[in-house]
């Protein structure tokens, strides 16, 4: 993917982003969830498009925040070893547990036909549940907060832009843990834009 070189195009400045309302009152008692999304194989900007699309489809669930797109250095993994990642941050109200909010992310990504060779090997599309309301859990097959959010610049820096509060529960203020972390490696596309559902 090159960045958009006609000159009539405006790049959209990061900072504008789609903010959270504070009521919803089209869903029956939703809870909060924090969706992080990550592209590296084919038209990344379409993958994350695509996957933000069909969560908005999804019975019970309603996106409420999409932040800017971020360019990213591949993570756990040698440097130059993989082509580099396309990452933007869902934030979501639904009344689906978390269990099927998991079941439906694994859907997406079979849909966009993603495949598991290898641990954190490339991918058309990453759909990770970040967090679930305020939910802690080391349940293995879906730990709540995601066990690396915490160390993962790329999911912390565009959760802020959509939610500047944003809290990883059982580890702190998320503008805390980036202040740690830094912001290395992950680079602002303000020539691109991921589009909020109807």
């Amino acid at each position: 993917m090159t960045p958009n070189s006609d000159p009539t195009v405006q790049p959209v400045p990061a900072a504008v982003v789609h903010q959270v309302d504070a009521a919803d009152t089209t869903l029956h008692n939703p809870q909060y969830a924090v969706v992080s999304l990550g592209s590296n194989v084919g038209d990344r900007l379409e993958k994350l498009q695509s996957a933000i699309d069909a969560l908005a489809d999804t019975p019970g669930l309603k996106v409420k925040g999409v932040s800017p797109v971020y360019e990213t250095e591949p993570w756990g993994v040698e440097p130059g070893s993989q082509p580099s990642y396309f990452n933007a941050v869902v934030v979501v109200k639904t009344t689906l547990p978390p269990s099927s909010l998991l079941e439906r992310g694994h859907a997406i990504e079979e849909a966009l036909e993603r495949t598991r060779d290898e641990k954190w090997g490339p991918r058309t599309i990453d759909v990770d549940i970040v967090t679930y309301q305020d939910v802690v859990s080391d349940d293995p097959k879906l730990t709540l907060p995601h066990p690396h959010a915490h160390e993962r610049a790329f999911v912390l820096v565009p959760w802020l832009d959509v939610d500047p509060e944003a809290v990883v529960p059982g580890r702190g203020a998320a503008a805390e843990l980036l202040a740690r972390l830094g912001t290395e490696g992950v680079t602002a596309r303000a020539d691109l834009e991921l589009s909020l559902p109807e």
